[in-house]
């Protein structure tokens, strides 16, 4: 017997055994045309096997048939039930698929998620799928080529009648958008389908006890939330050496869903920190271009001139003084500015808006930054690990911006920021400095954004009533 029947005979009598031990626990050995059917089935498999080989094992169905294989995750009927999961992992092997009991003029729709080098030319190829037609589609109709820029973990759902002819495909871009390709009499048509979102108000409350992103996660606050309560009352609070245990604080933002399933959260609209026992409350009002910006219950802009601090939830190492023992140089000298310790490659903020004023080595101060905001301030950003890379000295900065990142070149003990503000040539204590004061609501916005006000103003009135309950 020629060696290929010798292998394909081993490989049988392997399976055989395999399925046999697979209908015994399944009880499907009790049927005499059930194993019949698995045999037709197994020697079918083994057929293919010999040319190419294979090792899935697959359990014994009646009626099986083969598709070429897919990154499939479900495959289902019309009426979106499923009708078979394919075991990912075996991309040159035929693979068995449970037909459905649907009747034989039902299309079928098949889900496959995209992996790392797969193009819509061969996911469609894999199922059979011809793609000149679409080819020449997108050749003539610039938006359809979107269609062909594919990303690993994207689900491409596509519909195919019984003839095995693309019928539909679906391509996600987001959560909120796809676009939707459909087979008519003519060629394809290509459609763009939103989602409407309806927005909800959200309501969150919770007191300092660890730190601000422990404690504003305990509550129900997402990351970027914190992040953005700390930018709405940076300038009046430090976030990195002004809190402490028993500070509170209620915020008022949006969530947005969509066919009653939440997709996103959306803006805080009104928020209160109480620090020390003073209370901050923030009124968010959007402009006629849908930016919102945020102002004091009365109408007064929570936005100064200069952020209190550079690096977010830092912490300050050493402060404003006249003279200060140097611990690397073990002499006394002042000390113009402020240290915030914090660990190599912290994002560094520019605390204004201005120009990039000097940008590289200078002396003790090791890599830094020296920017100029208007006629009369200056800050300097020093030991920095290393600088933005798209800022040069002439570059315009914004309010926030980052600038560098934290380090300890030049002379430092240790990771640290140190920063200093200069008012008309003058080092001046950052920490105690008295900004200018902020700008009002414009006269003709004032009496929306007072109506607004009053609504929120309630809504934190009730939460800062129901944080005092729980508290006590």
């Amino acid at each position: 017997m020629p060696p290929i029947f010798n292998k394909t005979l081993g490989r049988l009598r392997s399976r055989a055994r395999a399925l046999l031990g697979a209908m015994r626990q399944t009880g499907l050995h009790r049927s005499r045309k059930a194993w019949l059917l698995s045999m037709v089935a197994l020697l079918t498999t083994v057929t293919i096997a010999s040319i190419r080989p294979s090792e899935v094992i697959l359990p014994p169905t009646a009626d099986m048939l083969l598709m070429p294989p897919a990154q499939i995750v479900d495959i289902t009927d019309s009426h979106g039930e499923v009708i078979h999961t394919v075991i990912p992992g075996y991309p040159s092997a035929p693979i068995a698929v449970v037909p459905s009991t649907e009747p034989a003029t039902a299309d079928r729709w098949a889900s496959i998620r995209i992996e790392r080098g797969d193009t819509l030319g061969g996911v469609l190829a894999r199922l059979s799928l011809g793609t000149s037609d679409i080819a020449e589609f997108a050749r003539t109709h610039p938006e359809a080529r979107e269609l062909y820029r594919l990303f690993p973990g994207q689900i491409l759902s596509i519909r195919t009648d019984v003839a095995g002819q693309l019928v539909e495909l679906i391509y996600p871009r987001n959560e909120l958008e796809r676009l939707h390709l459909i087979r008519q009499n003519q060629g394809f048509a290509l459609t763009e389908d939103k989602q409407i979102l309806e927005a909800r108000l959200a309501y969150v409350t919770g007191t300092i006890q660890d730190s601000l992103f422990a404690d504003g996660q305990n509550a129900g606050l997402s990351d970027a939330q914190i992040m953005q309560m700390a930018d709405i009352f940076g300038w009046d609070i430090d976030f990195a050496q002004d809190i402490r245990e028993g500070d509170g604080f209620s915020v008022v933002y949006e969530e947005n869903f969509s066919a009653h399933q939440k997709i996103s959260d959306g803006p805080i609209l009104a928020a209160e920190f109480v620090n020390q026992g003073k209370i901050y409350r923030a009124i968010g009002y959007r402009d006629a271009d849908g930016t919102l910006n945020y102002f004091s219950p009365e109408g007064m802009s929570l936005r100064r001139a200069f952020l209190r601090s550079p690096v977010k939830f830092s912490h300050v190492s050493s402060r404003f003084s006249l003279g200060r023992f140097h611990p690397i140089l073990k002499t006394w000298r002042a000390h113009n500015g402020v240290d915030y310790r914090a660990a190599t490659g912290t994002p560094i903020m520019a605390t204004a808006s201005g120009r990039v004023q000097f940008l590289g080595v200078k002396g003790d101060y090791g890599n830094t930054v020296v920017l100029k905001h208007g006629g009369s301030y200056n800050t300097l950003y020093a030991h920095l690990s290393r600088f933005q890379p798209k800022i040069r000295v002439g570059s315009y900065v914004e309010q926030g911006q980052v600038v560098g990142y934290v380090g300890q070149t030049g002379l430092a003990t240790g990771p640290h920021l140190h920063y200093e503000f200069q008012v008309d040539g003058t080092h001046r204590n950052p920490l105690t400095f008295r900004f200018p004061q902020a700008e009002p609501i414009k006269a003709e916005q004032k009496k929306e954004f007072l109506q607004t006000a009053q609504m929120l103003n309630r809504q934190l009135d009730q939460l800062s009533r129901t944080a005092v309950t729980l508290n006590h």
